[in-house]
């Protein structure tokens, strides 16, 4: 089954992000190219913001989804 949202996680907390992936990746190919994506513009610009990566991510369909997060369960 194909996910449909992933998680793009991150050591401090209040820069965890969620995006909706487009459905025409199979579920193998969604962490790579999201990957591939973020170090492109890692490369271009080493101290690249959210809205840097955000704007590569939403120019290959993905979109940034607004959710709370919850207490740790640990």
């Amino acid at each position: 089954m194909k996910p449909d949202l992933m998680i793009l996680p991150a050591t401090d907390r209040s820069k965890i992000r969620l995006v909706r992936c487009p459905p025409d990746f199979e579920a193998h190919e969604i962490h790579r190219h999201v990957t591939s994506l973020i170090a492109q513009v890692e490369e271009q610009d080493p101290a690249c913001s959210w809205e840097d990566v955000l704007a590569i991510l939403e120019d290959h369909g993905f979109e940034a989804v607004e959710f709370q997060l919850g207490p740790s369960l640990d």
